[in-house]
């Protein structure tokens, strides 16, 4: 309801622009933001103001076995598949690419919110990559003007280029005259004609 109605107006203009290729654009409606979007956090601050979260990884399992598979018996798929969100739904992102990289090529995230937890997703980073060297994809991230969110996006941002294995694309596109509750349809507009300028579907 809040946001596909952009974003598919956005998908429209690739047919009139040509700036980057066509895309089918898939919209999952959450229940509840805070459980399907979040991990059960150790923080015991964040436990008490969000009693319900913790549902992001059968949230994942969902994309997975359900929408994913769905996707692509009804519709003419092509090779890449990526993954969009603001805000939690940046977060969810984020965490997505770390932990089940394998569910898509591209991931774009945000205003993601990397407060969550005490930020122990930054602190992992590295251990998260483990020891992998070569890795095909694509993270792109942008944040708004918001001071606590565009450090902590600039600082995973900085930290993924220092250990990016060969392959692993990482952009970051800081937007500070937009706010968090205007970034996500510039951030989506920047973000398809960076990762997918060269037309493939």
């Amino acid at each position: 309801d809040q946001d596909f109605p952009h974003i598919a107006g956005i998908g429209q203009l690739a047919a009139v622009s040509g700036t980057f290729g066509p895309f089918i654009v898939v919209g999952v409606k959450t229940e509840n933001r805070q459980t399907e979007l979040t991990r059960r956090p150790h923080n015991e601050r964040h436990r008490a103001e969000f009693p319900d979260a913790g549902g992001a990884r059968q949230f994942q399992t969902f994309l997975a076995d359900e929408v994913i598979p769905f996707v692509e018996a009804r519709y003419r798929t092509g090779e890449r598949r990526a993954l969009m969100g603001e805000s939690l739904a940046g977060l969810f992102v984020v965490e997505t690419f770390f932990l089940e990289p394998d569910l898509f090529n591209s991931y774009l995230a945000f205003d993601p919110s990397l407060w969550w937890n005490d930020a122990k997703l930054l602190a992992s980073v590295r251990e998260r990559l483990g020891s992998r060297s070569e890795w095909a994809k694509t993270l792109f991230l942008a944040n708004s003007g918001q001071k606590e969110i565009s450090e902590l996006t600039a600082r995973l941002a900085a930290i993924l280029r220092e250990v990016a294995p060969k392959g692993l694309r990482v952009f970051h596109s800081p937007m500070p005259a937009e706010t968090h509750a205007t970034i996500y349809h510039p951030a989506a507009l920047a973000a398809f004609r960076t990762v997918f300028g060269d037309r493939k579907p």
